[in-house]
């Protein structure tokens, strides 16, 4: 399968986030989206970018961003770590690896030297056409919205 690029159109997406809420693509229409896959909840690297997010949110708000969080875990996972770290934005439950597979962020990773599939952290800015402008491989965790800021200044 041929990895997505900037300047293609966005898959489709549509899931469950923390609350319960479907959450799908079209409700963005005419928005500009920042979606990001992360590997798992309540862990150091992915609190941190959802954090930085987080503490941004306004200003992303300001400048015409919705955020959206991917990853793997469950719904009930979600709901503990938006509510823990007070996260003010949708987080989508991919259990079955739907959207994590149309957008091809699941790779092979090394932890503690045994290699297995995850989520590369990686983050996808769309805009209100639904066509891919920026996608980021080298998501910097802790200053995510501040990488955001820079590489899409308008």
């Amino acid at each position: 399968m041929e990895q997505l690029k900037e300047g293609m159109k966005a898959p489709y997406f549509e899931g469950i986030d923390q609350n319960g809420k479907l959450v799908k693509l079209s409700d963005f229409t005419n928005r500009f989206i920042i979606l990001y896959f992360y590997p798992k909840d309540n862990t150091p690297g992915c609190t941190a970018e959802a954090c930085s997010l987080r503490d941004h949110y306004d200003e992303l708000l300001m400048e015409g961003f919705v955020v959206v969080g991917v990853s793997m875990d469950s719904e009930k996972s979600h709901h503990k770590f938006a509510r823990k770290y007070a996260l003010p934005f949708p987080i989508l439950s991919d259990t079955s690896g739907k959207i994590v597979n149309d957008y091809r962020v699941l790779g092979e990773k090394k932890i503690y030297g045994k290699n297995h599939m995850g989520i590369v952290r990686t983050t996808f800015l769309i805009n209100e056409e639904g066509i891919i402008e920026i996608i980021i491989n080298k998501v910097e965790i802790k200053s995510h919205a501040t990488q955001i800021f820079e590489l899409y200044s308008y």
